[in-house]
């Protein structure tokens, strides 16, 4: 195994990178519990405390076999433009403020973005134009999100992939979504003192947050709201709570480029998320 510098910080680091051993915003440890069966996902999210430790256990689970094999094949093969950089080669885990108000859920890491720089909807077009929407609409410090050590802070929202590892051709199977959703669950949970909006991207995301919402105990709809762009939905916690959930197309090259997805549109549907508006 041959170490290459990071892009920024100019470490070096094996591909994919072990835990513990210095990647800028790293939440593992060497020793940080590994789950390995989706019994250990359900387990080990249920008892994390805090953020930080719910971060530090996902980002080194390995309970789904095809999607370790393949998240580590991308790792070390790599694509041509990145070929002199480590690849992180591990879920990513949810980033942002640990007391968010708005939560926004997208499908799952892109090989050569957040598989890439170990950073959710990083390194790639997609994390493009979510970073620069944030950043507008003043939940981000900065309208780029290039690497795990670029100083990007997130200021009331934090942002969360359904399922954390890159899947082949983006499409990770229904085994493999139950089996990450425990994750998603908790962050969920943690943040729901603070919550007043989740926004999701895509029809997946859609599901996903309702999905968890559901087995959380809150109240949802029903029949479920069809998915679409600027589809809203109130949700209240076991306590009463109201949240809005509010859809958008996911910020997919294939929506952005075609003019599916605007920044107007973008912006709008995020606009709604602030805190008092949703």
């Amino acid at each position: 195994m041959t170490s290459r510098p990071h892009p920024r910080t100019g470490d070096r680091f094996d591909s994919p990178v072990p835990p513990g051993t210095g990647w800028p915003g790293d939440p593992a440890r060497p020793r940080t519990t590994r789950a390995r069966t989706p019994e250990d996902v359900a387990r080990l999210a249920a008892s994390a405390r805090d953020l930080p430790m719910l971060d530090a256990r996902s980002s080194v689970c390995r309970a789904c076999p095809r999607l370790v094999s393949w998240r580590e094949q991308v790792a070390t093969t790599r694509r041509r433009a990145f070929e002199n950089e480590p690849y992180w080669g591990r879920p990513a885990p949810g980033f942002g403020d640990e007391r968010a108000q708005l939560l926004i859920v997208g499908l799952a890491p892109a090989a050569h973005g957040a598989n890439r720089t170990g950073r959710v909807f990083t390194g790639d077009r997609s994390g493009d134009w979510i970073f620069a929407a944030l950043h507008r609409a003043g939940f981000a410090s900065q309208p780029e999100s290039l690497d795990a050590a670029d100083g990007l802070r997130l200021t009331g929202a934090r942002i969360a992939a359904a399922v954390r590892c890159a899947p082949p051709d983006n499409a990770p199977t229904p085994q493999e979504k139950r089996a990450c959703a425990p994750w998603l669950d908790r962050e969920v949970e943690l943040l729901s003192p603070h919550l007043t909006a989740i926004l999701t991207l895509g029809a997946i995301g859609w599901q996903a947050s309702f999905a968890s919402l559901r087995r959380l105990g809150w109240h949802v709809p029903r029949p479920l709201p069809r998915f679409g762009h600027g589809a809203e939905a109130l949700v209240r916690s076991p306590g009463g709570r109201g949240v809005a959930v509010i859809g958008s197309y996911h910020v997919s090259q294939q929506n952005t480029f075609t003019g599916r997805l605007t920044e107007a549109m973008l912006d709008e549907v995020l606009l709604r998320c602030r805190p008092g508006t949703a």
